[in-house]
């Protein structure tokens, strides 16, 4: 067969993209090896051949998700809205609060930061692992398996959530419960820009395996004050609507549907977040596929749009 290289159209479409992210990355954010390396690696998956060209523009969505998250540091959310420290654990507590013994009331999070098991830490951190790489090896599935068009359904869906959850973070900026644990008392509930991110419970999981995975992860979290909604407690249960809708095979739909259980419940044990933030991120999942799949879709010139981009990348 025949090499095709990419066209001339093509060729500036992808140098101009990345010159662009490059440029506002390093003047907004500031340089980082791993920026240089994914522009590398975009090019030359790009222009290798056309089945590496055809899978760079299938994952489009996944890298501008990324993109995306990395340049909420372009301007941080408390410097938006006021952050939500006090109102968001007093409607946990109130909601879901738990009624001890001798009549206090603590929230999940309290209440599961007293009733710690090693197995749990265990699987908590095995959830976690799975937020990002679990949804994105689906996707991935999908479109090596020649099921392009539900695989490009899901991966648009999941942007959307994304973009959704990270308007909704500048809307409502919101401490997470391991904030209140550590600084509630000492800060008087107010938020501190520039506090640290935290491994909280899932420093559990590093301790017993050693890998210190999370506390690297969190190490470089720029904005801890992006607690509502959840998109931990979305990705997966994004992924595991579309395994059901695209009648994917049974095994990942257990999978997913696990894994996104655990999430949920490793997300408030950990004190990562609240019930009302997973809560949120699940409504934030809901919300994504329903504008995509009953708005967006139903738009003639967004449904020719989808034709062609499925056509391109089969």
């Amino acid at each position: 067969m025949r090499y095709q290289s990419a066209t001339m159209r093509e060729t500036l479409w992808c140098v101009a993209a990345l010159g662009l992210w490059l440029a506002v990355t390093v003047l907004f954010i500031g340089f980082r090896p791993e920026h240089v390396f994914m522009a590398l690696l975009i090019a030359v998956m790009y222009f290798a051949m056309p089945a590496s060209r055809r899978l760079t523009v299938a994952i489009l969505p996944f890298i501008i998700f990324g993109i995306s998250y990395d340049w909420m540091n372009l301007l941080p959310n408390y410097e938006v809205n006021p952050v939500d420290v006090a109102g968001l654990y007093d409607a946990e507590k109130s909601l879901f609060g738990i009624t001890l013994a001798d009549g206090s009331r603590l929230t999940p999070n309290e209440f599961w930061a007293s009733h710690r098991c090693a197995v749990m830490d265990f699987m908590a951190g095995v959830f976690y692992l799975c937020w990002v790489p679990l949804p994105i090896f689906y996707g991935l599935w999908l479109y090596f398996s020649g099921r392009r068009a539900p695989y490009l359904h899901f991966a648009i869906a999941f942007l959307l959530v994304n973009l959704l959850g990270f308007a909704l973070y500048y809307v409502h900026p919101a401490a997470p419960p391991w904030y209140v644990a550590m600084y509630g008392d000492m800060y008087g509930m107010q938020a501190v820009p520039g506090t640290p991110g935290e491994v909280a419970g899932l420093g559990a999981f590093d301790a017993m395996t050693g890998l210190g995975i999370f506390d690297a992860l969190y190490a470089r979290n720029a904005n801890v004050f992006a607690a509502m909604p959840s998109l931990h407690s979305a990705y997966t249960f994004v992924a595991f609507i579309y395994a059901v809708r695209s009648h994917s095979a049974l095994g990942w739909k257990v999978l997913l549907g696990v894994v996104t259980l655990g999430i949920w419940f490793t997300a408030v044990y950990t004190s990562h977040h609240y019930v009302l933030d997973v809560l949120g991120g699940i409504g934030c999942s809901l919300v994504a596929v329903l504008l995509f799949e009953g708005v967006l879709m139903r738009i003639p010139a967004f449904g020719r749009f989808m034709k062609r981009y499925i056509r391109y990348i089969s």
